[in-house]
């Protein structure tokens, strides 16, 4: 029995749920998938997962085998392409999606460094804060950001994290006052983010974390229109920092209840398959895994000097390799 392609055959049953749906993906029979199965187990003595009508979960023995296995198969299929496009310098064109704030201000300049490194690959960047869909859309890669992802369908790389945090113009916090509890923002104007916060629940970490319902005049999809009206003094607004970071620098808009860590994001790169992956696909991947190793000053909210409201603003501020689900915001 091919041993790789048992560890194949088992990855793909966790990643289904499902002996049928795995066959179905590997476009082989049930009986195949739990033959494969059962020579593993046996291989390995033990048994790797539970099985009832409903679901397939892995056992801890299973957990075990899954991360190795996870591991070895990236690295077969890392160095199966690099073998077969060794003698290829990458080409072509490649598509992508991201958020439209984070796609202007912070993907563009990646994209621009990659162009000046790749000039045989042309880049097309779409830009949408709702569900950009891969296969619809025919996106090679999507950055997405979550507090967590929930379609297994794809694989999703992490790539940072994106610390939120809430926000608002002095100006407002003048007229309508200065929160002191999370419970306070219930008497607040609060500008929600239609996909992030549909039902306009704000999460903050803790032990334990603590959930607010909030209520406001404006709501969004697009996390640009929620920014602005906050500038205009309309209201509280829960952003990540990588939006915000250069306003609470001039002091355009101050931190409000700094004391509370409001629920973080993951900023991830999403795709469909790292099968047959084009190379000049891999070679953006790479390079955004690159430019992640050197996380920015806005996914170190620590670093930023940013002013606190009820405080004078400073002149100057001083693998998990697949998640487990995906939501696209």
């Amino acid at each position: 029995m091919d041993r790789l392609r048992c560890l194949q055959v088992f990855a793909e049953v966790v990643r289904s749920q499902s002996f049928v749906r795995a066959a179905w993906k590997l476009s082989v029979s049930k009986a195949t998938v739990t033959k494969h199965v059962a020579w593993l187990e046996t291989s390995m003595g033990s048994q790797l997962l539970h099985r009832s009508s409903k679901q397939v979960t892995l056992t801890e023995a299973g957990l075990r085998v899954l991360e190795t296995a996870q591991d070895l198969l990236e690295r077969y299929e890392r160095l199966e392409a690099d073998v077969r496009d060794s003698v290829n310098l990458p080409r072509g064109s490649i598509r992508v999606g991201a958020p439209p704030a984070f796609g202007i201000h912070h993907l563009t300049p990646v994209v621009s460094r990659f162009s000046e490194r790749y000039p045989d690959i042309e880049i097309t960047v779409l830009l949408d804060d709702g569900r950009l869909d891969l296969l619809s859309e025919g996106l090679d890669l999507s950055i997405r950001i979550a507090p967590q992802l929930e379609d297994a369908s794809y694989i999703a790389y992490p790539l940072m994290k994106a610390p939120q945090v809430l926000v608002a113009s002095a100006a407002y916090l003048e007229r309508a006052g200065v929160p002191r509890t999370a419970r306070d923002l219930q008497r607040h104007n609060c500008l929600v983010h239609t996909l992030k916060s549909g039902v306009g629940h704000w999460r903050f970490e803790g032990d334990p974390p603590e959930e607010v319902r909030v209520r406001g005049t404006v709501r969004s999809n697009i996390g640009e229109v929620l920014k602005k009206s906050a500038l205009l003094g309309a209201g509280i607004a829960l952003h990540p920092y990588y939006m915000v970071s250069d306003e609470l620098r001039s002091g355009a808009l101050q931190v409000v209840l700094p004391g509370l860590v409001p629920e973080g994001l993951d900023i991830y790169a999403v795709f469909s398959t790292r099968r047959n992956m084009p190379v000049r696909v891999r070679a953006l991947l790479e390079f955004l895994k690159d430019w992640a190793a050197h996380p920015p000053a806005w996914a170190q909210p620590q670093g930023l000097d940013a002013g606190a409201a009820g405080k004078a603003p400073p002149a100057k501020a001083a693998r998990v390799r697949r998640a487990p689900r995906l939501t696209r915001t």
